[in-house]
Protein backbone atom coordinates (compact mmCIF):
# COMPACT_ATOMS: atom_id res chain seq x y z
CA UNK A 1 0.00 0.00 0.00
CA UNK A 2 1.42 3.36 -1.03
CA UNK A 3 1.61 6.57 0.94
CA UNK A 4 -1.44 8.22 -0.62
CA UNK A 5 -3.53 5.07 -0.14
CA UNK A 6 -2.56 5.06 3.55
CA UNK A 7 -3.47 8.74 3.85
CA UNK A 8 -6.81 8.06 2.19
CA UNK A 9 -7.60 5.15 4.52
CA UNK A 10 -6.60 7.23 7.54
CA UNK A 11 -9.02 10.00 6.53
CA UNK A 12 -11.77 7.42 6.04
CA UNK A 13 -11.21 5.67 9.38
CA UNK A 14 -10.47 8.84 11.39
CA UNK A 15 -8.34 7.57 14.29
CA UNK A 16 -8.59 9.34 17.63
CA UNK A 17 -5.40 11.38 17.04
CA UNK A 18 -6.79 12.79 13.78
CA UNK A 19 -10.15 13.56 15.40
CA UNK A 20 -8.43 15.44 18.23
CA UNK A 21 -6.23 17.37 15.79
CA UNK A 22 -9.24 18.35 13.69
CA UNK A 23 -11.12 19.43 16.81
CA UNK A 24 -8.28 21.78 17.78
CA UNK A 25 -8.09 23.14 14.23
CA UNK A 26 -11.85 23.75 14.09
CA UNK A 27 -11.55 25.95 17.18
CA UNK A 28 -8.95 28.09 15.38
CA UNK A 29 -10.74 28.05 12.02
CA UNK A 30 -14.00 29.37 13.51
CA UNK A 31 -12.29 32.69 14.25
CA UNK A 32 -10.83 33.03 10.76
CA UNK A 33 -12.53 34.54 7.70
CA UNK A 34 -14.77 32.26 5.64
CA UNK A 35 -12.27 31.96 2.76
CA UNK A 36 -8.60 31.58 3.73
CA UNK A 37 -5.68 30.96 1.40
CA UNK A 38 -3.42 28.23 2.76
CA UNK A 39 0.07 27.22 1.70
CA UNK A 40 -0.39 23.47 1.41
CA UNK A 41 -3.44 21.22 1.31
CA UNK A 42 -4.26 19.23 4.43
CA UNK A 43 -5.56 16.23 2.46
CA UNK A 44 -2.70 15.81 0.02
CA UNK A 45 -4.11 12.56 -1.38
CA UNK A 46 -7.38 14.20 -2.47
CA UNK A 47 -5.60 17.29 -3.76
CA UNK A 48 -3.35 15.11 -5.95
CA UNK A 49 -6.42 13.30 -7.29
CA UNK A 50 -7.82 16.66 -8.40
CA UNK A 51 -4.55 17.54 -10.18
CA UNK A 52 -2.72 19.59 -7.53
CA UNK A 53 1.01 20.07 -7.91
CA UNK A 54 3.31 21.84 -5.48
CA UNK A 55 4.32 24.55 -7.93
CA UNK A 56 3.59 28.17 -8.67
CA UNK A 57 0.19 28.93 -10.08
CA UNK A 58 -1.70 26.56 -7.78
CA UNK A 59 -3.78 28.11 -5.00
CA UNK A 60 -5.32 26.19 -2.11
CA UNK A 61 -8.26 27.79 -0.31
CA UNK A 62 -10.00 26.67 2.86
CA UNK A 63 -13.68 27.60 2.74
CA UNK A 64 -16.20 27.67 5.56
CA UNK A 65 -19.87 27.14 4.63
CA UNK A 66 -22.64 27.50 7.16
CA UNK A 67 -24.72 24.39 7.73
CA UNK A 68 -28.47 24.43 7.72
CA UNK A 69 -31.59 23.71 5.77
CA UNK A 70 -32.50 25.25 2.46
CA UNK A 71 -35.79 26.90 3.24
CA UNK A 72 -36.05 29.31 6.12
CA UNK A 73 -39.22 31.11 7.13
CA UNK A 74 -39.05 34.73 6.09
CA UNK A 75 -39.42 37.01 9.15
CA UNK A 76 -42.27 39.48 9.02
CA UNK A 77 -40.68 42.35 10.91
CA UNK A 78 -38.36 44.81 9.19
CA UNK A 79 -34.73 43.83 8.67
CA UNK A 80 -32.02 44.58 6.18
CA UNK A 81 -31.79 41.85 3.51
CA UNK A 82 -28.46 40.47 4.71
CA UNK A 83 -29.83 39.82 8.22
CA UNK A 84 -32.95 38.01 7.04
CA UNK A 85 -31.08 34.74 6.49
CA UNK A 86 -33.71 33.39 4.13
CA UNK A 87 -31.35 32.67 1.22
CA UNK A 88 -28.41 30.86 2.78
CA UNK A 89 -28.20 27.96 0.34
CA UNK A 90 -29.77 27.10 -2.96
CA UNK A 91 -31.77 23.89 -3.14
CA UNK A 92 -30.08 22.44 -6.22
CA UNK A 93 -26.48 23.23 -5.19
CA UNK A 94 -24.50 21.06 -2.78
CA UNK A 95 -22.35 22.53 -0.01
CA UNK A 96 -19.19 21.69 -1.96
CA UNK A 97 -20.49 23.42 -5.09
CA UNK A 98 -21.41 26.42 -2.99
CA UNK A 99 -17.90 26.54 -1.50
CA UNK A 100 -16.35 26.39 -4.99
CA UNK A 101 -18.70 29.09 -6.29
CA UNK A 102 -17.79 31.36 -3.38
CA UNK A 103 -14.10 30.92 -4.21
CA UNK A 104 -14.80 31.73 -7.86
CA UNK A 105 -16.57 34.93 -6.81
CA UNK A 106 -13.70 35.96 -4.54
CA UNK A 107 -10.91 35.03 -7.01
CA UNK A 108 -12.37 35.62 -10.51
CA UNK A 109 -8.98 35.27 -12.21
CA UNK A 110 -8.47 31.68 -10.99
CA UNK A 111 -9.94 28.49 -12.44
CA UNK A 112 -11.27 25.88 -9.95
CA UNK A 113 -10.07 22.30 -10.30
CA UNK A 114 -12.36 21.00 -7.56
CA UNK A 115 -12.70 20.61 -3.84
CA UNK A 116 -13.20 18.13 -1.03
CA UNK A 117 -14.53 18.20 2.54
CA UNK A 118 -12.20 18.57 5.52
CA UNK A 119 -14.38 18.53 8.62
CA UNK A 120 -17.57 19.90 10.11
CA UNK A 121 -19.10 20.88 13.41
CA UNK A 122 -22.59 21.84 14.51
CA UNK A 123 -22.50 25.18 12.66
CA UNK A 124 -20.08 24.94 9.71
CA UNK A 125 -18.60 22.71 7.03
CA UNK A 126 -15.00 23.27 5.95
CA UNK A 127 -13.79 22.46 2.44
CA UNK A 128 -10.52 22.82 0.60
CA UNK A 129 -10.75 24.13 -2.95
CA UNK A 130 -7.88 23.75 -5.43
CA UNK A 131 -7.60 26.57 -7.99
CA UNK A 132 -5.06 27.40 -10.68
CA UNK A 133 -4.01 30.60 -12.35
CA UNK A 134 -4.40 29.71 -16.05
CA UNK A 135 -2.18 32.59 -17.20
CA UNK A 136 0.77 31.85 -14.91
CA UNK A 137 3.88 30.92 -16.94
CA UNK A 138 4.45 27.75 -14.89
CA UNK A 139 0.90 26.59 -15.67
CA UNK A 140 0.98 27.58 -19.34
CA UNK A 141 4.25 25.76 -19.95
CA UNK A 142 3.13 22.51 -18.25
CA UNK A 143 1.68 20.13 -20.87
CA UNK A 144 -0.03 17.92 -18.26
CA UNK A 145 -2.32 20.67 -16.97
CA UNK A 146 -5.38 21.06 -19.15
CA UNK A 147 -7.26 24.33 -18.77
CA UNK A 148 -10.22 24.87 -21.09
CA UNK A 149 -9.93 27.67 -23.62
CA UNK A 150 -13.22 29.20 -22.55
CA UNK A 151 -12.74 29.93 -18.89
CA UNK A 152 -16.25 29.38 -17.62
CA UNK A 153 -16.56 30.95 -14.21
CA UNK A 154 -19.08 28.48 -12.81
CA UNK A 155 -17.91 24.92 -13.18
CA UNK A 156 -21.00 23.21 -11.79
CA UNK A 157 -24.18 23.25 -13.79
CA UNK A 158 -27.52 23.34 -12.05
CA UNK A 159 -29.25 20.03 -11.54
CA UNK A 160 -32.64 19.66 -13.14
CA UNK A 161 -35.28 18.55 -10.66
CA UNK A 162 -38.14 16.42 -11.91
Amino acid sequence: MGLYALMNSMWRERPSELRELLRQRRIKWRREPSIVRVEKPIRLDRAKMLGYKAKQGFVVLRVRVRRGGFSRPRPNSGRRPKAIGAVLHKVNVTMLEEAINRCVRKYPNLYPLGGYPLTYDSLYYWFEVIMIDPYHPAIMSDPEIKVPNTLKRRIFKKKVSK
